[in-house]
């Protein structure tokens, strides 16, 4: 029988699956961050997974669930990166042909990582649906396993296996803050925190030039939106998705932007007191504090996930010394 969410029960099993190959981020306590932010606060620094992002969970979490013969037909996604990376090292580590499907204005690092691990890249149009074209007629022509980033309820189990982490680590958390993108990593943590523990307050976090579930959110129906450029590269979907947002609409108790100048001082925040380099994407939790969108107590435990790591070390460098910075759209 094919799916149509995913339970506590998923991610439990996924927990399990994929320990072997992960680590247990540590969730940290950064007081020196505290004044500054309105809150206790608590990183959950994704950035120190093997891939340097949180998609090596939802991956593993698949692509370990694929059969033999599935595995040998080879996989194939369409990424901003840190999906494609952890695709590329999951199918490295078990001899899995992989073909990953980037924009052309992908951060370098991400698509050299990625042919580095041995997969096909093949860079194509930054429009999601175009690149999901691609994918498609790939496996048309190849016989590939799709992977998808956030559209898979096996993916999202993954994901949430962060959820499980932060109830473990610290149980009596107020607050969490997630960002969002396609949405699976909000879906999967949102799922296991409000299993374990209701009262928890789950926001998700989108950049303000492309945030299609902050709009459907506010607008009470499925929005697409237009985008504009911004630094987070990760967040850039126009619309929601179907596999998402009855999800996010049943857990997630708000939605928040964060504005581009925020989202920058975001970065240069967590790298000055967390000692941590953050890709702007995962700093949009952090974001929202700075801005007060998101109200605080001074005694409230609010954990951010740091979703990764991985971007242009040049650009990170611009951007901690203040000098402009584009975006993508």
């Amino acid at each position: 029988m094919e799916k149509t969410s995913v339970t506590l029960q998923d991610i439990r099993e996924a927990a399990q699956r994929i320990q072997p190959y992960i680590r247990h981020t540590p969730l940290l306590r950064e007081q020196s961050m505290d004044k500054t932010l309105g809150c206790q606060v608590y990183l959950k620094p994704e950035m120190l997974q093997i891939t340097g992002a949180f998609k090596l969970r939802g991956a593993l979490s698949k692509i370990l669930s694929l059969t033999p013969d599935e595995m040998k037909k080879g996989i194939i996604t369409s990424s901003s990166g840190n999906h494609g990376q952890s695709c590329a090292f999951i199918g490295q580590m078990l001899g899995i042909h992989t073909t990953v499907v980037v924009p052309e204005d992908a951060p370098i690092i991400k698509i050299e990582n990625a042919r580095a691990m041995g997969a096909n890249v093949i860079t194509w149009n930054r429009k999601y649906v175009e690149r999901m074209k691609k994918v498609r007629e790939e496996i048309a022509e190849h016989g590939y396993i799709l992977v998808h980033p956030y559209e898979d309820y096996t993916v999202m189990a993954g994901q949430g296996t962060i959820g499980l982490e932060i109830m473990e680590d610290l149980p009596d958390v107020d607050t969490v803050l997630v960002p969002i993108g396609g949405g699976g990593l909000i879906s999967g943590i949102s799922t296991a925190i409000k299993a374990l523990k209701p009262n928890v307050r789950v926001i998700g976090v989108q950049a303000a030039a492309c945030g299609a579930y902050y709009v459907s959110r506010q607008n009470g129906y499925p929005s697409e939106v237009t985008p504009r450029p911004t630094v987070a590269d990760g967040l850039t979907a126009i619309r929601v998705s179907q596999f998402t947002y009855p999800i996010i609409e049943k857990y997630v108790d708000d939605i928040v932007v964060a504005e581009e100048e925020d989202i920058k001082e975001a970065v240069r925040v967590v790298a000055r007191e967390a000692k941590l380099v953050a890709e702007p994407s995962a700093c949009v939790g952090i974001a929202v504090l700075l801005s007060g969108r998101v109200k605080t107590r001074p005694d409230e435990k609010v954990c951010s996930v740091l979703t990764s790591g991985n971007w242009d070390i040049h650009m990170i460098g611009k951007l901690l010394k203040g000098e402009h910075v584009e975006g993508v759209l």
